[in-house]
């Protein structure tokens, strides 16, 4: 589509010009304060909007508190603009106790703010377009919101992500607008363009600028606008939110600006912009203005008045943040996480009457039970919609029962389909998606990490992003080395996500409904061999299916097997700490070992059972910790280290440890396979082993 034309537009009042200059003045005194002070203000890295301040302006005061914002980090003439103080943003600047987004935990320039008469901003990443997806995953929201009538579209809610022009070459961008424009959704991406990366200069980095690489979206509407000029800018916005609101549909605002400032404190201009540092201030939207306000009837006293009065009200907050009071180290540890409302097992787990079930259909069935009572559940997913629901059919008939808005198949976007979910979250809606392999869940790594993880922390627990991540995993038997990968150590070394992994039906429908009731990240692991107990000695991964009301907490090991007293009085036996596979794995061993193998299922990774590991560890003396992973460096022989320092006193042997070879992938052959993983006869010699000590 060709650029936008803003046919007749309104003329801009003479006070809202006031208004964006004083804003203006206000943003260059804040930086030439910071400047003067380089030595305690660069104390934290940061960025100035000098030189963008027009563009900025002109988006917030299009703003209002029913809508939804992303920045980047150059934004803070969006907050001025929305009627955050220069002390506010200065607390942040100088990782204060009241910095107002987070406590001092994160960057100035990355606010996340619920305050009433403001637009919601969650939690910001560092925001170098790894923002887009969790944005329009707000819009997502909003547009299925709408579609339920849970959130009348009459009022016409937006979202606005702020980009700079070198981030949209990153590919989650590209995701981000793809989603729009198939959903038609009501988002406008502003794209602050300045021509620099950090020293790459845009021809460097791009083959065309974000107005040109738009063309490439078919429905994604395209602007152009002068960002360095005030009045440009406000009536080209005001046509970008008309057809947002009005319309429905996304909008792509590219504003041209000069970059006045240094990229951040630490990389700073002098050191290589030379002449073009000079050409650049010739297009400084703040005199541009001035000019216009003395043709418009001002004064040049009555400018030089409020230059003078803003510089004095600058410095004054400038000294009131300063002196104002440090973080307590002692709250350091808070909000890792939201707390879960899930803290004790309630329902029936084995209802008279009722039969054997499956995991892949105690699964589905739990997610049919979320979607019917929860009318802002949803659920997305590579395959999970249409006629297939889901290759394993762990998605089977949803999409015919609940409508295409709400069970949908996405496009192969990993990174979309677990980013979406934090921008949902901040909306209120509740997102249940699938990666549908674990080996898949690679490009989504990042947005879990900066998007999801942190989320709760930095925002100081205004912004816990309510997301369920249903990853199939695991071996099976010839999957080879694409669709039977183990991933959970990896997710472990990320904080601020939880990790479940159920071994059986009842577990899987409990702990399901649990994770989904949680306020925050929770990724379910569910194996591929146990869906429908067809590898040998599954069978009780079968269990009578629970009733609708059942729900395990999460955090809570399970002793599936105990020793017998006698093996244990005679110092026979010994303890497995096991999960997933590895639970029937290490029952088939200990067969050939009655009565002296208990094993623990530990059912959640994380928040981690350690009081059930500990008790059982001392009980026995003895301990093999078990898994299909590949053992080096592993979750399990991080267990292992814990339990050695731990249980040191109450050892009779070392902590033996097992998991898969240390390989890159598993095999296609089966044959290669076996010799790879862990089976029932692997275990049973490091059981046997471990006795004999």
């Amino acid at each position: 589509m060709n650029q936008t034309s803003v046919e007749a537009p309104a003329p801009v009042q003479v006070e809202l010009l006031l208004k964006a200059y004083r804003l203006m003045l206000t943003a260059k005194a804040m930086a030439d304060t910071y400047e003067e002070n380089k030595a305690i203000c660069s104390k934290y890295v940061h960025s100035t909007s000098r030189g963008h301040e027009a563009i900025q302006l002109a988006t917030a005061f299009h703003l209002t508190e029913k809508d939804y914002l992303s920045v980047y980090y150059r934004d803070e003439s969006v907050l001025l603009g929305l009627g955050l103080t220069p002390y506010e943003l200065m607390l942040q600047l100088m990782a204060k106790r009241d910095d107002p987004f987070s406590g001092g935990r994160t960057y100035y320039g990355h606010p996340s703010l619920r305050r009433p008469g403001f637009p919601v901003i969650p939690h910001q990443s560092s925001a170098t377009g790894m923002q887009a997806i969790p944005a329009t995953g707000m819009a997502h929201a909003l547009a299925y919101l709408e579609s339920q009538n849970l959130v009348d579209a009459a009022e016409g809610r937006v979202v606005v992500c702020s980009l700079g022009d070198g981030s949209v070459t990153e590919g989650e961008v590209a995701e981000a607008f793809q989603m729009a424009v198939l959903k038609k959704l009501p988002i406008i991406y502003l794209v602050q363009d300045n021509d620099w990366g950090i020293s790459a200069t845009g021809s460097e980095m791009r083959a065309m600028d974000a107005y040109e690489y738009a063309a490439g979206f078919k429905g994604l509407e395209r602007m152009r606008v002068d960002g360095a000029d005030f009045i440009d800018s406000y009536t080209g916005m005001a046509e970008a939110f008309r057809i947002a609101r009005q319309e429905r549909r996304p909008v792509l605002v590219h504003a041209k600006c000069p970059l006045l400032g240094h990229h951040t404190s630490g990389v700073r201009r002098e050191w290589y912009r030379g002449d073009n540092l000079a050409e650049h201030g010739l297009l400084d939207p703040l005199p541009k203005l001035g000019t216009y306000l003395l043709e418009q009837g001002l004064t040049a006293d009555e400018l030089i008045s409020i230059a003078q009065e803003v510089k004095e009200e600058v410095q004054a907050q400038y000294v009131k943040a300063l002196a104002a009071p440090d973080p307590d180290p002692a709250t350091f540890h808070q909000h890792e996480f939201a707390p879960t409302p899930i803290t004790r097992e309630s329902g029936e787990r084995a209802p008279q009457n009722a039969e054997k079930t499956t995991m892949v259909d105690a699964a589905l069935h739990a997610v049919d039970d979320l979607l019917k009572q929860y009318p802002t559940a949803l659920f997305y997913g590579q395959d999970v919609g249409g006629e297939l629901g889901g290759v394993f059919r762990e998605a089977a008939l949803l999409a015919k029962k609940y409508g295409d808005a709400r069970v949908f198949n996405t496009p192969i976007q990993e990174a979309y389909i677990v980013g979406s979910t934090a921008g949902m979250s901040s909306v209120g809606a509740k997102p249940i998606v699938e990666i549908q392999f674990a080996d898949y869940i690679w490009p989504g790594i990042n947005q879990l990490v900066e998007e999801l993880s942190k989320s709760c922390y930095l925002s100081m627990g205004k912004f816990p992003v309510q997301s369920l991540i249903r990853v199939p995993i695991g071996a099976y038997g010839g999957g080879g080395p694409y669709h039977s990968g183990s991933i959970e150590s990896t997710l472990l070394n990320i904080r601020g996500i939880k990790v479940v992994y159920p071994s059986n039906a009842a577990d899987m429908k409990g702990l399901m409904k649990a994770a989904f009731l949680d306020p925050n990240p929770v990724v379910m692991l569910e194996h591929k061999g146990l869906y429908w107990s067809k590898v040998p000695g599954t069978e009780d991964a079968k269990t009578i299916e629970p009733a609708e009301d059942y729900i395990l907490p999460l955090g809570k090991a399970n002793v599936v097997q105990q020793a017998s007293e006698e093996q244990l009085n005679q110092g026979n036996s010994l303890t497995v700490i096991t999960y997933g596979m590895g639970v029937y794995w290490a029952k088939a061993a200990s067969k050939r070992l009655p009565g002296s193998v208990e094993i623990v299922d530990l059912r959640t990774l994380n928040p981690l059972d350690y009081e059930s590991v500990e008790a059982s560890v001392k009980r026995h003396g003895k301990v093999l910790v078990l898994t299909e992973e590949p053992l080096q460096n592993s979750f399990a022989e991080s267990l292992a280290g814990r339990i050695s320092k731990t249980c040191f006193k109450y050892l009779d042997a070392p902590v033996f440890t097992l998991g898969a070879e240390n390989l890159p992938a598993v095999p296609l052959n089966v044959e290669l396979e076996k010799m790879m993983l862990p089976n029932a006869e692997k275990v049973f010699a490091a059981l046997e082993e471990l006795l004999g000590y």
